[in-house]
């Protein structure tokens, strides 16, 4: 299929993971795909495997003149930008009381900041363009609610979705559509660094939380990145035009809303 022939996404934190797996599946259906990521060797590679439909971009969602530039270099290469998906995230966990502000501002930084100052940049691209675009910004089933060793992050994912509310609100007026996908436990190399932080806090043994929170899941597993890529590619897609401010769960069943 190619329900997405012409277009040009950029799509942040995109050199591994979800990130990828959106890469790919839209390249597959007809876009052209800047492959946003502060590590732009792995950025590099990941070009090298998918092909001419796709560019590489070195872009740090925490820095506006990285996220400027990122767009020049997306458009003067790909053209205007018609898709937006705001990817790039990091995790943390701590006891409450043990929270470092540093920790703090890191996350906020780049999951927050960076999500609303992308979005911004993105934006003014599209209505100077003239661009009926769509932006999505990933949320988590931990913006759904607190969890007891994950108040940062469960917070800033939150924010995600309530932006992606104000910002859906707000840009429909000018045909861009806003919404947000909210995975829930995705398995691969970021889940590696999450089962460390709760073998540091809960005193587990490397892999049991993993194993556990597989087991939660009402159907039956974790998810995969492949499992989001349906819904990022109808949310980009024509087929979405009436939905705005709305953030879709795909998490196997963990969270109903």
């Amino acid at each position: 299929m190619t329900r997405l022939a012409g277009k040009t996404a950029l799509i942040t934190g995109a050199a591994r993971g979800i990130g990828l797996a959106f890469a790919k599946t839209y390249v597959s259906e007809g876009a052209r795909v800047a492959i946003a990521d502060v590590d732009v060797v792995r950025a590099r590679e990941a070009v090298a495997e998918i092909g001419e439909a796709a560019m590489a971009v070195e872009m740090n969602v925490a820095d506006k003149q990285s996220i400027d530039a990122a767009i020049a270099n997306t458009a003067r290469q790909f053209g205007a930008i018609d898709i937006l998906v705001n990817n790039a995230a990091i995790f943390t966990a701590a006891p409450l009381v043990e929270i470092d502000r540093a920790d703090y501002d890191r996350v906020f930084n780049i999951n927050v900041a960076g999500t609303l100052f992308t979005m911004q940049a993105v934006a003014r691209h599209m209505i100077e363009h003239q661009v009926k675009g769509r932006i999505i910004n990933m949320a988590s089933q931990a913006g759904r609610r607190g969890e007891p060793l994950v108040a940062v992050y469960c917070a800033s994912k939150a924010a995600v979705i309530s932006l992606t509310q104000s910002a859906g609100l707000n840009l429909i007026s000018h045909g861009i559509n806003v919404n947000a996908i909210a995975p829930g436990v995705v398995d691969g190399e970021h889940w590696d660094g999450v089962d460390a932080f709760f073998a540091k806090h809960e005193g587990k043994a490397p892999g049991e939380k993993k194993r556990e929170v597989a087991a939660a899941v009402p159907y039956g597993r974790m998810g995969r990145a492949e499992d989001l890529t349906g819904i990022a590619v109808f949310l980009a897609s024509d087929e979405a035009n009436y939905i705005v401010a709305q953030t879709y769960n795909v998490d196997g069943g963990n969270w109903m809303s």
